[in-house]
């Protein structure tokens, strides 16, 4: 990923400042010591504060991602889901961090139910909590440092309230450990009785974190049939969850294309985000970077390439009030010529030839005719993922693209039957796409 404007080299140098960083990129960043965070109340609204500034999160999750850019697009924050992602250590990611100008929530991996541990197994959780306290401890003296989130969606299908004690006991350790970082834990949702029971029980949390996506719309809603009126952060957002949209005849969820992600996660932003003022203390979007879910493009603000979508060229301008110079490739619909689109059960013949017709819109400055193509044909996923697990990303079917063009494709389908995506990409080159897919069956 290369950045292509000055000005957000400008935005990436003011970030480092407003830091106190710049200068510091290359130096042990531990010598500095811990950055001090607090959760105050300030005329009426909630915030956290970093070394005595007001800190409102402009945040994204990123572990795999170019966590780097965050700061370039005029971000503050990064969120992890563990200490170590088998790529980084906590540490690099707080160096990284560091060197960029970006505060971390720091993920730390507490085992789920829905994942086979026993919370009535007491031993199993006395290791865990000092398996986790060694990540503390090595980690909590860095000035990248915001805070740690306890666990991730340990709500999910479980049924076991203990699970809420051996958080609180995590919570506890850090309080006594660290006393310098927030302390939170993730919740999928805002259910009444998992917030009444975690109000009551975890007392060293410092407030609650919220995780939702068409739904985040009613998070105002959500948090008064909770009974819940403190602070919170919204740790994952983003794109209509696969589990929200309509879905074709044969199960496949049908999803948005780039330019609809971009214009909802506008709308959500300033909806259900910018709209409470008084308890939210910002959030973190979800995903900066890629991965497979359903598709290899539903829920990543990036594609597989490293190409930017128009999110976050929407991100951009929520975290900074200004517009790229250059935008994304809006692809506004496609079908198959003569059998429909997205939405319309799209059936097709073994082994035969169809046309794909692209509506694009180009919000940069070339001619929509100087704009890159490319296609693929993908099998849905044979193993489907549960809550964010990993999923295998299906193998792309070669020799099946004819041509691509920013307003046609020709292809050929599939010689066996089954259910499958054409996957188009329209790209600029200044590393911006627009992605669209129309599911289609082979009966």
């Amino acid at each position: 990923m290369k950045p292509v404007q000055i000005i957000r080299c400008v935005i990436t140098s003011f970030l480092l400042m407003s830091f106190s960083l710049a200068g510091h990129a290359k130096e042990n960043p531990m010598k500095y010591g811990p950055s001090h965070v607090e959760l105050k109340k300030t005329e009426g609204r909630y915030r956290l504060f970093v070394n005595g500034e007001e800190f409102w999160v402009k945040g994204a999750g990123c572990e795999f991602g170019p966590c780097d850019l965050v700061a370039l697009h005029g971000g503050n924050s990064i969120r992890t889901w563990r200490v170590n992602n088998g790529i980084k250590t906590g540490r690099e990611v707080l160096d990284q961090a560091w060197e960029n100008g970006l505060m971390v929530m720091m993920g730390l991996d507490v085992a789920g139910e829905r994942h086979g541990f026993d919370y009535n197994d007491e031993a199993a959780v006395a290791r865990q909590l000092e398996d986790i306290k060694k990540d503390v401890m090595e980690l909590k003296d860095h000035p990248a440092l915001l805070g740690w989130g306890i666990g991730n969606e340990l709500n999910h299908r479980y049924t076991n309230m203990r699970v809420w004690d051996a958080v609180n006991d995590i919570a506890r350790m850090i309080k006594e450990v660290d006393g310098n970082s927030v302390v939170t834990t993730m919740l999928a949702g805002f259910a009444p009785d998992d917030v009444k029971y975690i109000q009551d029980s975890c007392t060293y949390l410092d407030f609650l974190s919220v995780q939702m996506y068409a739904d985040i719309i009613n998070l105002g809603q959500r948090m008064t049939e909770a009974g819940y009126d403190g602070p919170f952060l919204v740790t994952e957002w983003g794109a209509t969850g696969h589990w929200e949209m309509p879905a074709t005849e044969w199960g496949s969820p049908v999803e948005q294309s780039s330019a609809e992600k971009a214009d909802i996660i506008k709308l959500r932003y300033r909806e259900a985000i910018l709209s409470n003022q008084e308890n939210c203390l910002g959030s973190y979007v979800f995903l900066w970077g890629q991965k497979q879910e359903r598709t290899p493009t539903w829920y990543g603000l990036f594609t597989e390439n490293g190409e930017r979508t128009e999110a976050v060229n929407v991100m951009e301008y929520l975290w900074t009030g200004s517009w790229p110079e250059q935008m994304a490739p809006r692809i506004l619909n496609a079908e198959i010529q003569d059998m429909g689109g997205r939405f319309d059960n799209v059936k097709l013949e073994e082994d035969a030839l169809y046309s794909a017709i692209i509506e694009v819109e180009n919000s940069g400055n070339e001619n929509i005719n100087t704009l890159n193509a490319r296609a693929e044909i993908l099998p849905e996923p044979e193993e489907l993922s549960d809550g964010g697990d990993f999923e295998q990303r299906p193998q792309s079917i070669g020799g099946l693209i004819i041509s691509a063009t920013p307003r046609e494709v020709v292809f050929r389908s599939p010689a066996q039957r089954g259910a499958y995506r054409l996957f188009i990409y329209i790209s600029d080159d200044n590393s911006n796409t627009g992605t669209i897919n129309i599911p289609f069956l082979i009966p």
